[in-house]
């Protein structure tokens, strides 16, 4: 019967993974580098492979797995001893928001759109871009959030901000990457002739000119233009 040799190999198999991430470390799956992420997905890959298909030779299995593991330590070791190497198999964190102020041409090199930094802002409870001073995308894809000290918000609130305009709710985009947000507009019953109007005393003469544009519910726009 096939029942007990795939139950034994299934033990095994079980047995061999658990070890190996015992061998590999303990960093939480959300911390893992990109080359941690591929040795995983390919011992995993592996694992069905033995255990899958009875025919084939359980070596042939367990041979690829400890080599994986082999490279895996060898390469955190070397990692521990060389910084360059770290960055060359790790990569290095990213500056999304930098001093305030959006890194087009590195959300474009990491392949992160607008809608993805929201996102993540909001998983970091934190609501309007205008209050980032810095927003870093870790390797492991994780976005650290540094809010901009409330002293230093304040200074950038101006005496009468946004004609006087107090939406209710969360910051509202009016312009990203150069489209105007028209069912936004409407919720603050504005229109496009107003917001190039606001745009342009800000030196800017084209919403194709703006990366991102919002307003917050005290009423203040922040503005991002493109470089």
């Amino acid at each position: 019967m096939e029942i007990i040799p795939l139950f034994i190999r299934t033990v095994l198999v079980y047995v061999v993974v658990f070890l190996t991430m015992r061998l590999m470390g303990k960093r939480e799956i959300g911390k893992l580098s990109v080359f941690d992420l591929v040795i995983f997905i390919i011992i995993a890959e592996i694992a069905v492979f033995i255990i899958d298909d009875l025919r084939k030779p359980i070596l042939h299995g367990l041979v690829p797995i400890a080599t994986l593991v082999l490279i895996q330590i060898g390469t955190a070791k070397l990692s521990l001893h060389s910084q360059k190497a770290r960055e060359y198999i790790e990569g290095t964190p990213s500056y999304l928001i930098k001093n305030g102020k959006l890194d087009r041409s590195e959300m474009k090199r990491q392949r992160y759109n607008l809608d993805d930094l929201m996102v993540q802002l909001r998983q970091n409870r934190v609501m309007n871009v205008a209050d980032v001073e810095f927003a870093i995308l870790e390797t492991s894809g994780k976005l650290t959030v540094v809010e901009k000290p409330e002293e230093k918000r304040q200074a950038e609130v101006p005496p009468d901000p946004f004609d006087t305009i107090r939406y209710e709710g969360l910051p509202l985009p009016l312009i990203m990457d150069g489209k105007v947000q028209d069912q936004n507009l409407s919720k603050l019953g504005k229109t496009r002739f107003w917001l190039k109007s606001k745009i342009q005393e800000r030196g800017v003469k084209d919403f194709k000119e703006v990366f991102f544009c919002s307003v917050d519910h005290r009423g203040v726009m922040f503005l991002d233009k493109k470089r």
